[in-house]
């Protein structure tokens, strides 16, 4: 016993020693220079979007991301690597998506895009009236004059809206519930206004959700590209008759066997004390995923890499998880925290990239108001990297479901003007990217977790 107390104080020691060899400035600055001159992030990015692609839950592509990420944390020799498994959901698209109505006697053709979960049309397509609406609540006031009807939801996010995910809260209910809605009122289809302030002609996906509907009540959703949208309510106003027709071939298949992607630096003074590092290593099948959420996931295996780059040896265990099938049903996030219930785990810290890979501004937290203070007492050791941001707030879609007795939850918040630009459509791809900016959020992310390991929660 005698000689664990020695060898102890002897650790403590040197731990505070080697707190001591760098002021935190200067630790940030040490960390912020490896990331831009040593980090891995965009190789890892640019792999698993130009060689694996787009990673759909229960797909062979997102098999393809678990192995790929997997052997990558192995390459870090890191103290623990390992796949927590768990069933998830399999759908496919299928065949590409038609879509088009008449205007006078020109076929105008429309961009379009199953949403994620949907149900197929009838194997010829799906041809009826169309009523434009704004809202769900608008549905009521329709009441019968939907029935037979395909229900097009033209809610666009709001520019007024600094905060882009602001605009989106306020409008993408009409994208998750609106298929269920509409089928209550004896609507056959559903047509969405796509989420994203851009005017382009990409159609964004994303989930729809039935609810309890029984599989003869579920009818076809898809979204339609934001110029399309504004083409087609314009010429309703001309022709309230128009009849619009879609086509789309997607199934749902029986759950598979996928993971969840870990890997860990054990701590050296307080091992059972966890900060846990993620993204999600799932992303809809238009794109490749890169901003949703590639950049999320690479940042936070670099986290772990950049830590064992400058030699840093960190009092908590500090573990990167790649979470699975965020998208279409968090059950990656939902596993994590059971299997941690399962072993007993004390997690102190959570932070999650999944905002995108543009260049950091701040952090948004869900703590008390002693840990914010803490918290905000580090902001002026950011300032120099144009990070300034520091709110109460939301923090992550997988880490939610933890709910350890006292846990602080962080989200990385990066710029978000042009996040949704990209936002589940085809065009979210590694060139969008920017290696700098990718790099900076990472360094941002380790900056936060040596400050949390060094200090702690209160």
């Amino acid at each position: 016993m005698k000689s664990k107390a020695i060898a102890i104080l002897f650790l403590f020691i040197a731990v505070s020693f080697s707190a001591k060899a760098q002021t935190d400035a200067e630790m940030l600055a040490e960390i912020h220079k490896t990331a831009l001159t040593k980090g891995k992030s965009y190789v890892w990015l640019e792999h698993l979007c130009n060689k694996i692609g787009s990673r759909l839950s229960g797909s062979a592509n997102a098999e393809k991301a678990v192995q790929y990420t997997y052997e990558q944390l192995r390459l870090l020799e890191l103290d623990s690597v390992y796949l927590q498994e768990i069933l998830v959901p399999k759908w496919e698209r299928g065949a590409p998506e038609e879509a088009y109505y008449k205007a006078g006697n020109k076929k105008v053709k429309v961009p379009i895009c199953a949403l994620g979960m949907s149900v197929a049309t009838p194997k010829n397509g799906l041809t009826a009236q169309v009523v434009e609406v704004q809202s769900i609540e608008e549905l009521e006031k329709r009441g019968a004059a939907l029935k037979g009807k395909i229900v097009f939801f033209n809610r666009p996010m709001n520019p007024e809206f600094v905060e882009t995910f602001r605009a989106y809260g306020a409008c993408v209910d009409q994208r998750s519930s609106g298929a269920r809605e509409a089928a209550k009122y004896g609507a056959v289809g559903v047509i969405v206004r796509s989420m994203t302030l851009h005017a382009d002609d990409f159609p964004h996906t994303g989930q729809t959700g039935y609810g309890d509907l029984r599989e003869n009540q579920r009818i076809p959703a898809a979204a339609i590209s934001t110029n399309a949208a504004d083409r087609l309510s314009l010429e309703l106003k001309l022709n309230p008759n128009l009849e619009f027709f879609f086509k789309q071939s997607c199934k749902q298949y029986p759950d598979v066997l996928s993971a969840n992607v870990v890997g860990e630096i054990r701590g050296t003074v307080y091992p059972e004390e966890i900060i846990v590092v993620g993204g999600h290593l799932d992303s809809w099948d238009l794109g490749t995923g890169a901003h949703d959420d590639g950049a999320g996931c690479v940042q936070s295996i670099e986290v772990l890499h950049l830590l064992k780059k400058i030699g840093y040896k960190p009092q908590r265990t500090i573990r990167a998880v790649m979470f699975m099938n965020e998208e279409n049903g968090v059950r990656g996030g939902l596993a994590y925290e059971k299997y941690s219930n399962q072993r007993g785990e004390n997690h102190i810290f959570a932070l999650e990239s999944d905002l995108g890979g543009f260049s950091p501004r701040g952090f948004s937290f869900v703590c008390d108001d002693a840990n914010f203070e803490q918290i905000r007492s580090w902001q002026s050791l950011f300032e120099p990297y144009l990070i300034h941001r520091f709110v109460k707030g939301f923090s992550g879609v997988d880490i939610g479901p933890l709910k350890s007795e006292k846990i602080v939850k962080a989200g990385l918040q990066p710029d978000s003007q042009r996040y949704f630009d990209h936002h589940h459509a085809a065009n979210d791809t590694f060139e969008h990217v920017h290696k700098r900016e990718l790099e900076l959020g990472a360094a941002a992310m380790t900056s936060l977790i040596y400050l949390i390991d060094k200090y702690g929660i209160k």
